[in-house]
């Protein structure tokens, strides 16, 4: 029984002060943020206030109570592009858990999940547009929702304080590539629509310095020991 829900926001000291007072949870898993990279750019001061403030506030309410036992950070490989303000608010978020001892999972992009590129698709498909594309040489990791649960668990599970858990996702996938293989089956025509500010063509699942702290490596996880981070 997991008691009754309770909504609130994160960017609210008091109303996050009152959750873990009221529910003393043993495990905390903190998803909330404002991840999409265009609306970012434009409103720098929201992924501020939510991306980094608000986990502050949960982090503070975190470390003050004994029953907690483990803080678990849901990031994106978009930390590795400071570049953007969203991966860049990511990554200060990062560096917030892993100095307080939690653990951080870094996934790539999640096919079917709110805001993805299948949906985004579907939509265009439904209303019969082309399918959009940003670039001809864009190319992403892509991860499945079961791959994403499946992170989070076994990070939960097997992890240590200040560790980094990423899921091996094999090769990059072109995105054109990708758009080609569906219009095949619909029919649909293909829209170039030209990278975005605070876009990248290609994305990393690790900063340079990280793959020498690469501690185990597995069929399915790189998981990446303490940094001394800045």
């Amino acid at each position: 029984y997991w008691g009754e829900p309770r909504i609130g926001d994160i960017r609210d000291q008091k109303t996050v002060q009152d959750l873990f007072e009221d529910f003393k949870p043993q495990i905390v898993i903190h998803a909330a943020a404002l991840k999409e990279v265009g609306a970012m750019q434009l409103y720098p001061s929201e992924a501020i206030q939510t991306n980094i403030l608000g986990l502050q506030n949960v982090l503070h309410e975190a470390c003050r109570y004994e029953c907690l036992e483990k803080f678990l950070f849901i990031s994106t490989d978009k930390a590795t592009n400071l570049d953007s303000i969203m991966g860049a608010s990511k990554r200060f978020g990062e560096v917030l858990v892993k100095n307080a001892g939690g653990i951080i999972v870094r996934f790539g992009n999640v096919l079917g999940s709110r805001g993805s590129l299948t949906q985004i698709w579907q939509r265009q498909y439904d209303s019969g547009e082309p399918l959009t594309v940003t670039d001809e040489n864009m190319t992403r990791f892509m991860m499945t929702i079961e791959d994403a649960c499946k992170l989070v668990l076994t990070a939960l599970e097997q992890g240590k304080p200040k560790e980094t858990w990423i899921m091996k996702m094999g090769e990059k996938y072109n995105i054109l590539n990708l758009a080609k293989e569906i219009t095949k089956k619909t029919g649909q025509d293909i829209k170039m629509v030209g990278i975005r500010e605070g876009e990248t063509l290609t994305e990393n699942l690790m900063f340079e310095e990280e793959k020498s702290k690469v501690c185990i490596d597995t069929p399915s996880f790189y998981i990446i020991c303490q940094l001394n981070t800045p």
